[in-house]
């Protein structure tokens, strides 16, 4: 298809556009602002004449992301909205309320082709990666939803943000940009699983995102075991690039370690991990496994992630075990969408 999503344009693009179509200039800040504000229906644009809503809808594609369903947690009120994009493939993006505020978990593409053995994701096929604008609206759309502004965004959801690089960079800029969403580089987070070429590109630009790397193992071997990844970049080669970036930003890295009953959740493993991300500005995020039918991935007993947290911070690591949110509504990334294809399927 040749249409543009209307949330992929700039503020320059749409002056450019107006001037090709003949209207005034100012009505491209009117239609960015609408835009920004995550309104895709021309209807609700009452300061913008028939005539450009008319020509909007021939021109562009309006609307990219449609809720096809949206669910609540009776636990802890997380919600999950599945969109649904202008040609069928589904994505998933998750609120959460902090004290801070909302913070927003993002999908960067429909699938994810990394092939982790231990996510939902993987296993429910890759359709294609996301526009910019289609990661900038799940932000504007649901704040718009809400009611309320989005305080932080983490682009951790369906999807390698990093096999996306070009639409991605160009999302930070517009989601940073004090003319649109104005939403600051440290209020967004990057995970990746680990490309090492676009880490490094990454690392070169000028924004002060914060970074977190999926590590999961602290040997190349049982890494290499979960993560198809890990065959082309070893621990060595990676956790080198994760010092490149602290070096470079100044920035304290994330890393985030999932526990799986058996398989990398002893206190032999912590050990392993402290002693190789010693003398990396880092924090260890602990993260309670998400389980999955099919999957030989179960997650560790409360007893051994107490335990491996304590084995940690007694060997001077910085460390948190991630809040468990939404587990009513399949909050964690994959699972509902994976759930709904299948269905569709059988």
């Amino acid at each position: 298809m040749d249409k543009r999503f209307v949330f992929d344009l700039t503020l320059p693009e749409w002056e450019a556009w107006g001037k090709e179509r003949g209207f005034p200039r100012y009505r491209a800040e009117q239609i960015y602002q609408w835009f920004v504000r995550g309104v895709q229906d021309t209807s609700r644009m009452k300061n913008i004449p028939d005539s450009i809503r008319a020509a909007l809808a021939e021109d562009y594609i309006l609307n990219g992301l449609t809720v096809e369903k949206e669910l609540t947690s009776e636990i802890d009120g997380t919600k999950k909205f599945i969109f649904r994009l202008h040609d069928g493939h589904r994505v998933e993006t998750v609120l959460m309320k902090y004290k801070t505020g909302y913070s927003l978990c993002i999908s960067s593409q429909a699938g994810c082709k990394m092939g982790c053995a231990f996510c939902a994701s993987a296993h429910a096929g890759f359709g294609r990666s996301l526009t910019s604008g289609e990661m900038l609206g799940q932000i504007t759309v649901i704040s718009d939803i809400m009611g309320e502004r989005i305080h932080s965004v983490v682009v951790m959801g369906i999807g390698e943000p990093f096999d996306n690089y070009d639409q991605l960079i160009i999302f930070l800029k517009a989601a940073n940009d004090p003319h649109g969403l104005n939403l600051g580089a440290r209020h967004i987070t990057i995970s990746t699983c680990g490309l090492v070429p676009q880490m490094i590109k990454f690392i070169g630009i000028d924004l002060q995102v914060n970074l977190s790397v999926s590590l999961h193992a602290s040997k190349d071997l049982l890494r290499r075991s979960m993560m198809p990844v890990a065959g082309l970049y070893d621990l060595d080669t990676l956790l080198d690039t994760c010092r490149q970036y602290v070096t470079k930003t100044g920035r304290r890295i994330t890393f985030e370690y999932s526990l799986f009953q058996g398989i990398n959740d002893s206190v032999s493993d912590a050990r392993d991990l402290a002693n190789r991300l010693r003398g990396i500005h880092c924090h260890i995020n602990l993260i309670a496994a998400n389980e999955f039918e099919g999957s030989r991935y179960m997650r560790s007993t409360p007893d051994h992630v107490r335990l491996f947290q304590q084995t940690l911070e007694q060997m001077g690591m910085t460390v948190t075990l991630r809040r468990e949110m939404g587990t009513d509504i399949m909050a964690a990334c994959g699972q509902l969408r994976r759930g709904m294809q299948e269905s569709e399927q059988t």
